[in-house]
């Protein structure tokens, strides 16, 4: 095969390699901090696409959005203008696990974020294949395309995702291919391993598209958007809800009998148990023959028929995630009760493709083995665009301002659910495609959907990336807050009639004396609302969200206290730096597994170091003392 000629085309502040979720963002978030960007992509048809399901959000991944947009991102801005439903999800529990969920208009949503990267001033899209990086003495310096251009920067951000050597597998068929059937990256992995860099093969799926014509819904149940306004931005207002009329959809129906059987019979030519698939998969998210083979004793599994957008008849079939043949995945379809007569317009698949082992990355998502050179999205083995932007935010981030030469953003633990996350990954690594939940989050009570702006706008505005005009917003939200939390401290309520007859409707027994509004409203029947016909209102009208956010801090005061407390503790662990050039072999005491572990890690700080599984708390006190003490004299031959 004959290779193009090479040639020098412009130098950039920073290249951002592939435009999905992780990609738009990074190259977004570096352009407005001030750096000339490229973002080069396989294909400009796949700018921010879905090949997956049509949704942005749900329970963990709805508070990634929200913390995208306080630190200055696009994604929940992009889905506020183009989603076609809107629910809030887990409405019933605690405020720590309640999510927004949207359903996206696919086609509108892709065009939406692509035209908003054409206007950005400072960026420039193009379509090109990226096939090695420019090296030089452990530097990255720039990338080469498939058609010769070599592109030099001082920084880069690889977000490739599952193009890196895809493979589509659908029954015996299998063919190189990125999602949706396009184009593949083949070459980079190469490259990648060239440099030192370990890869993992991981594999993730889709179901089949049907004709939402040939759907008979009167056999399905309906689910509706909710009536009341939200959004994920915290710029979007409630007048702009101009969709909540208009809002499409999503039905819910089962797999049977009939469907489990089909797929019993045919396991012999579904690729994952027949040994074609070496990819792992992921866990919370199994194709539907993994889970007739996994929970053998259930009768039916939901399925939810989603819409792709307003202008398509092609409906996401969600649950029923395969790669068995496409003759089986017909019938696999007919099977399912108001799919009777359903055209399938196109057949799921699996999806093989390489991700750089994580542990190989730095909390900034600067690879250890190149500098200069950032990684994100399923590129670190994440799954989902959530995960995936979530990240593609903070890489463009730290890609921005190493090359405006200023100090890089490290998201702790207790600071974003994208903290959690990173830290997960550099820490722990990962052998399945990773997926954020809110149990994994142990300060998830401070981590919700309703705070990331009061947690994360400053941060947002210390890097360049939100306005005075929104910072400003954001402490008058915070003032306000505080006042009502403070007026309602200061006033009594006192025992009348009204008053224990409200506690009476409500189960309670009445009041004998006086008690604050504030803790009144602590009783888990009492909402702000409610408050109100026993006191003064405000002298001003307040924001919905700020009433949210006095009843949520008032209401689980106790609770957040404990966890704040917590987090002053972690920041104590976290000030205490291990030093780049430490020697772990040289540290007497460790036990073996911890001499392997810390060796591959290589942890930043005593509090990562604690978080790595098999080092035990006599490891992390061996370590501290050995720091403490200034041992770290005897330096690797490397260094």
């Amino acid at each position: 095969m004959e290779q193009a000629l090479p040639y020098k085309g412009k130098d950039y502040d920073v290249i951002v390699v592939g435009a999905g979720h992780a990609g738009s963002e990074a190259a977004l978030a570096a352009a407005r901090m001030g750096n000339k960007t490229l973002l080069i992509t396989i294909s400009l048809e796949m700018v921010a696409f879905m090949p997956c399901n049509p949704s942005i959000g749900g329970p963990a991944k709805g508070i990634v959005v929200r913390e995208i947009d306080a630190l200055g991102g696009e994604m929940g801005k992009n889905i506020d203008k183009t989603y076609v439903q809107m629910r809030m999800l887990n409405t019933g529990k605690g405020p720590a696990v309640r999510a927004l969920r949207a359903q996206a208009d696919k086609h509108a949503y892709h065009a939406e974020m692509k035209h908003t990267i054409e206007k950005e001033p400072n960026l420039t899209l193009r379509q090109g294949v990226v096939d090695s990086l420019i090296v030089e003495d452990g530097v990255c310096k720039g990338v080469v395309t498939n058609t010769g251009a070599h592109y030099g920067a001082k920084t880069v951000v690889l977000t490739v995702g599952t193009a890196a050597r895809g493979k589509i597998i659908i029954g015996e068929l299998q063919y190189e291919s990125g999602p949706n059937n396009s184009k593949a990256a083949m070459k980079l992995s190469g490259n990648l391993e060239e440099l030192g860099f370990e890869l993992k093969r991981f594999k993730t799926g889709t179901p089949p598209r049907v004709d939402g014509t040939t759907i008979n819904y009167a056999e399905t149940e309906e689910q509706l958007g909710d009536a009341e306004p939200n959004h994920f931005s915290f710029t979007t207002p409630d007048s702009d809800y101009l969709l909540l009329k208009d809002q499409l959809s999503c039905w819910l129906t089962y797999t049977n009998e009939d469907t489990h059987k089909l797929i019993r019979d045919n396991l012999d030519r579904a690729p994952m148990f027949a040994g074609t698939i070496k990819g792992v998969g992921p866990r919370y998210c199994p194709s539907i023959e993994d889970k007739i083979v996994r929970f053998a004793d259930k009768s039916r599994h939901q399925l939810f028929l989603e819409p792709e957008g307003r202008n398509t008849d092609e409906w996401y079939v969600q649950g029923l995630s395969t790669s068995l043949p496409e003759e089986v995945q017909q019938q696999i379809v007919h099977s399912i009760k108001g799919l009777e007569n359903a055209e399938m317009m196109r057949p799921g698949y699996a999806i093989e493709y390489d991700v750089v082992a994580p542990y190989q990355l730095r909390p900034t998502l600067e690879t250890k083995l190149v500098k200069n050179l950032y990684t994100a999205g399923q590129t670190n083995g994440t799954s989902g665009y959530e995960e995936a932007a979530g990240q593609g935010m903070l890489a463009g981030i730290n890609a921005g301002l190493r090359a405006l030469g200023k100090d890089p953003l490290i998201l702790k633990r207790s600071d974003a659910y994208i903290g959690v996350m990173v830290d997960d990954l550099v820490t722990k690594g990962t052998n399945e495609p990773y997926r954020l939940l809110t149990s994994r989050a142990e300060y998830r009570l401070i981590l919700r959907h309703d705070n990331a702006d009061l947690r994360l706008t400053e941060m947002g505005h210390e890097i360049g990336l939100i306005s005075d005009e929104r910072y400003e917003a954001m402490l008058a939200k915070r003032h306000e807050v505080e006042a009502e939390e403070a007026r309602l401290a200061s006033i009594r309520i006192k025992p009348n009639e009204a008053v224990n007859a409200f506690l009476a409707e409500n189960g309670q027994k009445p009041l004998k004396d006086g008690v604050l509004a504030s803790e009144f409203l602590r009783r888990p029947e009492v909402k702000y609302a409610d408050l109100l016909q026993f006191i003064p209102a405000a002298d001003h009208e307040l924001d919905r969200r700020v009433i949210e956010q006095v009843e949520i801090q008032i209401k689980y005061d106790g609770y957040i206290k404990k966890a704040e407390q917590k987090v002053e503790r972690l920041k104590k662990m976290e000030a205490k730096k291990i030093p780049d050039r430490i020697d772990y072999d040289a540290i007497d005491g460790l036990a073996t597994e911890a001499h392997q572990k810390l060796n591959k890690i290589r942890p930043e700080t005593i509090a990562q170091a604690s978080r790595i599984s098999g080092i035990n708390p006599a490891d992390i006190a061996i370590l501290s003392v050995y720091i403490q003490q200034g041992k770290i004299a005897k330096l690797k031959a490397a260094q």
